[in-house]
């Protein structure tokens, strides 16, 4: 009976653990250069599966025909029309401004976003699989919002 009642600790950490990772915070890997120059490569950063989605927010998304998540930013909210033309973003007919893309964004038609849709794009606008190829994604495919590196311990903190 000692025995059992001394591992009640170590049981009630475990599953505050699992509950955590499961419906709060989880480490993700980026995979690949499309957040480029914002996000690296093999970074850890902290996944927040809680909260409200904004423009810029960078988000972690699972697109159902795909294998892998994506990592994106977010440029166009629900209910929004997105065009790009000549390099430049336009949300209802007006100029983004926004610094974080990098490279050519070719042009797209305009593409007014349901009630749940979002429209993402990477930071490296020249490499980057994103709603220009998959088109806008729904609220139950982004998994959460990220922002925080983890690792390399180099770069340690928030993200813009």
């Amino acid at each position: 009976m000692k025995f059992i009642q001394s591992l009640i600790p170590y049981i009630i950490i475990i599953v505050v653990v699992v509950f955590i990772r499961t419906f709060i915070v989880t480490p993700i890997k980026v995979d690949g250069n499309s957040m480029h120059p914002t996000l690296e490569g093999d970074e850890i950063m902290l996944l927040n599966k809680l909260g409200h989605i904004d423009r810029f927010d960078i988000v972690v998304a699972k697109i159902e025909e795909k294998d892998n998540n994506f990592i994106k930013r977010v440029i166009a909210l629900p209910g929004e029309t997105i065009e790009i033309k000549d390099n430049k973003i336009y949300i209802n007919g007006e100029i983004l401004d926004e610094d974080f893309g990098y490279g050519i964004t070719y042009n797209i038609d305009a593409i007014t976003l349901g009630s749940d849709e979002y429209f993402l794009l990477g930071d490296n606008r020249i490499i980057s699989l994103d709603s220009r190829s998959f088109g806008p994604i729904s609220k139950k495919e982004i998994l959460g919002t990220t922002d925080f590196v983890m690792f390399p311990f180099s770069k340690i903190g928030k993200v813009k």
